[in-house]
């Protein structure tokens, strides 16, 4: 590449355009902006966080995005209903479940009220039915002797407790307890608070609801809809109950995972256009002042909007899908895309003597090279982040490359067929160039005080090392802190704790799947019995494997066998043995019965619960079965490497610390890209080596955009900024816009004149204020993501612009007669 020009303005001279040459332009760049559209129309758009998980997983890490994607946490919906009294309340939530569960939208809807459990055919008879199959007491001590005298006498303790009420009406049943047993196990031991029927919280006068929805978490179109159903039922709940009236007052709250992905992706699309309408007509007002042209303003605009749908289309192609922030990130390319339209529409005015249609000639070889260069920089920056193992962070990538390669070709090649000599208006761009000149030529006595403000923030920055980048995954989500809180007081409201710990265990088939997860159950009820383990939810208690299965069921005794056995164990007992009978029927029949089979749970509230803890894998994940263990940590919980060693032996199981594993994804994604931005900085050196020739040169280049950065992550600390991935991104952003800058200072020293020319320095001041306001507004998202990358920008590449004029200006009595 060669290095820029010696002389801003060359001899007049070159042809214009011929209407032929201008047409074919002009129609090549409306065909791609109709196929860059047509794409973007088709793309399909994203806001779950998997975009940002790796996608070459390790073992623990798959069941991860698996469980974000698909798992039952993301499949979660909890409603609130507030306003009205209690009785009103409860009604809305009984007409509201009964309208949710016949809509086949949901696998579960809790409300509290026993639907489905009731009856002959309900889910508590079949539990009772089945006790023998699923209770993990039965074997053949069990109906020993002693161990029916022990268990009956259990039962009879039971009678003068609160569980009195369930023991009674099953005793001559069950005297042995199994039904109780599997109650306990099913039921949490602190469960939501009941009111007429139904749940409520414990702290606010609401109705909760648990639902847990069909569709995949992934799916946000049917997430989506499945949404607005739920508000239209709700609201059909109101108007069809006589006992609810109109001034009751009732409102529905939603929230959980799909709430969240559905929200964000609205939030990003509604900000992103928010955003865009905004800096536009910032942009807009500012540009019109300079250009007091119309069409010169048209014109401009042109390079951002082709670099936004180049870059839009590139990452649908090569991705599938576009994820909402690198929709938001478009929305910042307008800050550098509309830098290239300014410097042509500005400096393509050649000075007096040039033939009409001919600027765009000088324009091409005067400032071209320059602008080339300042993109290429920007390029490699930028492509570094192409090869990323996270797709987020390589959607960013691709989408900064296509877009600034679109927007600067636009400029270069379409903007001189609409545009041949620049903008024909003046507006405020004289004064601007000369107050511009006056600025640029006082800013080299400021270079000791930039320096020592530089070293300072050096000082900062190695003293805050180890906390400045800290952030989490969660920075990257787009959910508000007030809806935080609201799913906060709704999970304290059904009492869910935050089961953060899995143990997910695999099989190549259901059977040795749940094999597997018994395994594992029985090494976790000795950490129950001593207190590590509050409890633990298994599969295998509701669906045993069918050896298990059929182990329990030998064990049953004949009932001549078992008739003897009880009138030994209830010698002298208040319960005598004959009174059992229905017991030694019932133990009977069991014995009869096949083994549960997973289908027989169909239709069941108990399936929900099952499918939420085994689920058949796809062959993206594996094939075979997963089986997921949550569990609820005791008063003395164990640490990691206990939890390990328990896991011995057993093929495949993992030990899964939700949180833990996300901060340790953002630590890898964190680290993966600052390597990746060290080494397009390095790339960027490169570059700019091997175009400016000159080891001085390069350096004076390079000194504004490192002083720059070291300034800018110096105020962001000082600020109390915990610095994240976003702004990461910003900083490439700033050295993409800086480079250009300083590459045109470079270019300014190296002329004899004894200042910058005006109109060029006049394109650089409102290139830059275009975008400082451009980001100063995205520094207001609410969005964090977009928030961050503005923070960083807006005050970033203001500092560059005078950083790379203060440095790289020579003073007056200093200026070279070449480079």
């Amino acid at each position: 590449m060669s290095a820029p020009a010696a002389s801003p303005h060359p001899p007049p001279g070159g042809a214009a355009l011929r209407p032929r040459q201008r047409a074919l332009l002009l129609a090549a760049w409306l065909l791609a902006m109709l196929l860059g559209a047509w794409v973007a129309a088709r793309s399909h758009y994203s806001a779950d966080l998997s975009a940002f998980l790796p996608d070459r997983p390790d073992a623990r890490q798959r069941l991860l995005i698996e469980q974000l994607q698909s798992g039952i946490a993301a499949r979660s919906l909890i409603l609130g209903i507030e306003g009205g009294d209690a009785g009103s309340r409860a009604e809305a939530s009984r007409r509201l479940a009964a309208t949710l569960r016949g809509s086949g939208d949901f696998e579960q809807v809790n409300n509290g009220e026993r639907h489905g459990w009731e009856g002959e055919n309900g889910a508590g008879a079949w539990l009772v039915q089945h006790r023998y199959h699923l209770s993990p007491a039965v074997g053949p001590g069990l109906f020993e002797v002693a161990g029916l005298r022990d268990a009956i006498d259990e039962s009879l303790s039971l009678l003068g407790t609160p569980a009195g009420g369930l023991v009674k009406p099953l005793l001559h049943r069950d005297p042995t307890g199994e039904t109780r047993r599997l109650a306990e196990a099913l039921v949490p031991a602190e469960g939501p608070r009941s009111e007429d029927g139904v749940w409520v919280s414990r702290q606010a006068p609401r109705a909760v609801l648990l639902l847990q929805t069909a569709a995949s978490g992934a799916d946000l179109d049917a997430q989506a809809a499945m949404l607005q159903r739920v508000q239209q039922a709700f609201d059909q709940a109101l108007q069809r109950a006589p006992a609810l009236p109109p001034q009751a007052g009732l409102t529905l709250k939603m929230s959980g995972p799909p709430v969240f992905a559905v929200q964000s992706r609205a939030r990003i699309e509604t900000e992103v256009h928010q955003f865009a309408v905004a800096g536009t007509v910032l942009m807009g007002a500012l540009l019109l002042l300079a250009f007091g042209s119309l069409p010169a303003l048209a014109v401009a605009f042109l390079p951002v909007l082709t670099g936004v749908l180049g870059g839009v289309a590139a990452v649908s192609l090569g991705f599938g899908t576009v994820h909402g922030m690198t929709l938001g990130f478009g929305s910042t390319l307008i800050g550098e895309a509309v830098d290239y339209a300014i410097y042509y529409l500005i400096q393509a005015r050649g000075p007096a003597g040039t033939a009409p249609g001919t600027g765009f000639r000088l324009w091409q070889r005067a400032s071209w090279p320059t602008v080339r260069l300042g993109l290429l920089t920007s390029v490699c920056g930028f492509a570094a982040l192409l090869f990323s193992g996270f797709p987020g962070l390589a959607q960013l990538g691709v989408f900064s490359v296509a877009g600034l390669l679109a927007a600067a070709l636009t400029a270069r090649w379409v903007l001189p067929a609409l545009m041949p000599d620049g903008a024909a208006g003046s507006g405020l761009r004289g004064p601007l160039g000369r107050g511009a000149v006056r600025v640029v030529a006082r800013l080299p006595a400021l270079r000791l005080p930039l320096a020592a403000l530089a070293a300072a923030a050096l000082a900062l920055l190695l003293w805050q090392r180890g906390t400045l980048w800290a952030g989490d995954l969660a920075s990257l989500s787009p959910v508000p802190r007030a809806a935080m809180a609201l799913d906060a007081q709704l999970r304290a409201d059904l009492s869910a704790d935050d089961e953060r710990t899995l143990v997910a265990v695999p099989g190549a088939d259901l059977q040795a799947t749940l094999r597997a997860a018994e395994t594992v159950g029985a090494r976790l009820d000795a950490w129950v019995a001593d207190g590590r383990l509050a409890s633990y939810d298994s599969p295998a208690r509701l669906l045993p494997s069918l050896a298990a299965q059929q182990a329990r069921l030998a064990s049953l005794p004949p009932p001549e066998l078992l008739r003897a056995r009880l009138a030994e164990a209830q010698a002298g007992s208040p319960l005598p043995a004959a009174r059992l009978e229905p017991f030694v029927a019932e133990v009977d029949a069991a014995r009869r019965l096949p083994a549960v089979e997973r289908q027989a749970l169909a239709g069941s509230p108990l399936k929900a619960g099952l499918d939420a803890m085994l689920m058949q894998r796809d062959a993206a994940h594996g094939g075979g079965w997963l089986a997921l263990l949550s569990l609820h940590p005791g008063a003395t919980p164990a640490d990691a490497a206990s939890l390990h060693r328990v896991l011995d032996g057993v093929p495949g199981a993992q030990v899964l610390d939700l949180k833990l594993e996300l901060d340790r994804l953002y630590a890898r994604y964190l680290r993966e890209a600052m390597w990746q931005s060290a080494l397009g900085a390095a790339a960027v050196v490169v570059l700019l080596a091997l175009a400016l020739r000159s080891a001085p040169r390069l350096l004076r280049v390079c000194v504004p955009l490192a002083l720059t950065l070291l300034i800018t992550l110096g105020g962001l600390a000082l600020a109390g900024t915990t610095l994240g991935i976003l702004h990461l991104v910003g900083l490439l952003l700033v050295v993409a816009v800086g480079s250009n800058y300083a590459l045109f200072f470079d270019q300014f020293a190296r002329l004899p004149a004894a200042a910058p020319p005006a109109d060029t320095l006049a394109s650089l001041l409102l290139a830059n204020l275009t975008t400082v306001g451009s980001f100063a507004l995205i520094a207001q998202s609410q969005i964090p993501a977009l928030a961050a990358i503005g923070e960083v920008v807006a005050p970033g590449t203001l500092l560059a612009l005078l950083l790379s004029a203060a440095f790289i200006t020579p003073a007056p009595a200093a200026r070279p007669q070449g480079g």
